[in-house]
């Protein structure tokens, strides 16, 4: 167990919102050093991961790596061995190196399984890396919408990667269709913000958000706005961006297997008529992106039509603007 696995921003939204107690009894039961045997043999079937950095800047990057299933595996229980590389253009290769700390996301969306692991990179050699954990723990399966991945031969002729400095029409179009994103965040120690080993030293984590088709909305100037639904009160994503206002945003194209890495600057809004105007939304988190990279065909894997989470019910949609 770890004895407090909650920093600062996390207790602080837990406060806001009456859970602060109730989650200084649970977070150590659940909030483990080490991989339960379930987790273990879970990431052992996965074809992806989701992948979480801090860049020297102190920016936070959402990544994926892919190869079939077996490829990440746990030799102990402290460790989490990842038989990948990241490809062309991906931010992570400039991150990936020892002594980094990185945030993973095991997720199996046809089963609406999760499972989320941050460590530390131990080893890198041309094969993959060895991960040591610092953090797991279980995520709930809502809001995830099924959907079975399938390997596929990517073109030969794929496009490079592309930086875009804004959004344009098709990154936009991308966003507001999406039902699915990823999101990297890291809690810096607030007296070590620009020190970027000491940031390092406090972690980066990768979470799952998911939502109605438009569930994101693209306003002008590269602004994005994601309702926030009821979930487990760790607020791991939240209380990062509490402490450190900045995140990395994925967007996977599922058909293309594009990938749409955002970096951005963070606000969370609690209340207001913005929030209580959409059903469902406890909060709003919104996003001011700074850059983004197109990767096209850069996910070798396809998947089939969703079948959105039920949870999804007690959610609403953005008015038409």
């Amino acid at each position: 167990m770890i004895a407090a696995p909650f920093h600062a921003g996390e207790r602080a939204l837990q406060s806001l919102v009456g859970a602060r107690e109730q989650m200084e009894a649970i977070g150590p039961r659940v909030i483990r050093d080490y991989m339960p045997d379930q987790h273990r043999d879970f990431f052992a079937l996965l074809p992806f991961l989701v992948v979480g950095s801090l860049d020297a800047d102190l920016q936070p990057w959402a990544s994926m790596l892919a190869a079939p299933a077996g490829f990440a595996h746990s030799p102990d229980a402290t460790h989490l061995r990842v038989d990948a590389l990241p490809g062309a253009g991906d931010p992570l290769t400039g991150q990936l190196e020892p002594g980094a700390t990185l945030g993973l996301l095991g997720i199996q969306p046809h089963t609406r399984r999760r499972n989320r692991m941050n460590g530390t990179v131990e080893a890198l050699d041309g094969a993959g890396f060895m991960v040591e954990v610092q953090q797991s723990f279980g995520n709930c399966p809502r809001y995830i919408q099924a959907r079975e991945p399938v390997f596929a031969t990517p073109p030969a002729d794929l496009p490079a990667a592309q930086w875009l400095d804004t959004l344009d029409l098709a990154a936009e179009r991308l966003i507001g269709a999406a039902d699915t994103l990823f999101i990297a965040t890291a809690y810096p120690d607030a007296a070590a913000v620009g020190d970027e080993a000491d940031a390092r030293s406090h972690g980066v984590d990768v979470s799952h958000r998911g939502g109605r088709p438009g569930f994101v909305r693209v306003d002008a100037g590269g602004v994005l706005t994601v309702p926030d639904f009821n979930g487990n009160r760790f607020f791991n994503t939240l209380g990062n961006l509490q402490a450190h206002p900045r995140a990395g945003l994925l967007f996977v194209d599922f058909d293309t297997g594009e990938l749409l890495h955002l970096s951005a600057t963070a606000e969370i809004v609690t209340e207001g008529p913005e929030v209580e105007a959409f059903e469902g939304a406890e909060r709003l988190m919104r996003f001011h992106v700074t850059r983004a990279l197109r990767r096209p065909g850069a996910l070798p894997l396809r998947w089939g039509e969703a079948a959105l989470s039920p949870h999804l019910a007690g959610t609403g949609r953005w008015a038409a603007h």
